[in-house]
């Protein structure tokens, strides 16, 4: 695992890195590019939750704004280790621990084969959820989830019940290939989810 990179700052938060693994194939996604363009990100090996946890805790905190569950893969493949790194931190008492967020596609329940929304009452601060489409059909266009229109259900759902346990819950899409009505209808779709609405920049 040498020269894999666990942590990293990005716009001054924590981003935590722990796997490569994903369930889609988004059609913006830099993935598909030569591993070693991607620098230590990509993961030669999954680091242990005991080897994540001592990278946080080796740093000065208060440095940063967020600690981020964000990586080139999917944080949820890792979901029941990611639960466990938020008990760890929470009971660690650092005066300098900030707010802890979660960047997922919203299929962690799928993925884990069981409600996982309610597991992250008192872990996780924010969540934020890539929708990228404001329906099924320019969803599965740009996200190809590997299980299809179930991919699609299942990340409304994790919306739906993320906002009954989590403090913060926002929907994002990137900015790609996006007219302004597009836009607009998944604002509404967000806001009528219960969920705040962000959209990132491409590239």
């Amino acid at each position: 695992m040498q020269g894999d990179i666990i942590t990293y700052d990005y716009f001054g938060s924590l981003y935590i890195n722990m796997t490569n693994r994903c369930d889609c194939h988004c059609v913006f996604c830099i993935r598909d590019e030569d591993s070693s363009a991607l620098g230590g990100l990509w993961l030669q090996e999954e680091p242990s939750r005991e080897a994540v946890l001592e990278d946080i805790l080796s740093k000065d905190l208060s440095q940063y704004s967020e600690i981020v569950f964000c990586g080139y893969g999917e944080p949820t493949c890792r979901a029941d280790d990611m639960l466990w790194l938020c008990d760890q931190l929470h009971a660690a008492k650092r005066a300098d621990l900030p707010p802890i967020r979660l960047n997922t596609n919203g299929h962690g329940s799928l993925i884990n084969h069981r409600n996982i929304a309610p597991e992250l009452k008192g872990r996780l601060d924010a969540v934020s959820v890539s929708l990228n489409g404001s329906n099924q059909e320019e969803y599965l266009r740009l996200t190809r989830p590997g299980s299809g229109e179930k991919g699609w259900d299942a990340m409304l759902d994790f919306v739906r019940e993320a906002v009954k346990y989590v403090p913060r819950v926002m929907v994002t899409i990137v900015d790609y290939d996006k007219t302004p009505a597009e836009i607009a209808a998944c604002r509404a779709l967000a806001e009528g989810l219960g969920a705040q609405f962000r959209v990132r920049p491409y590239g």
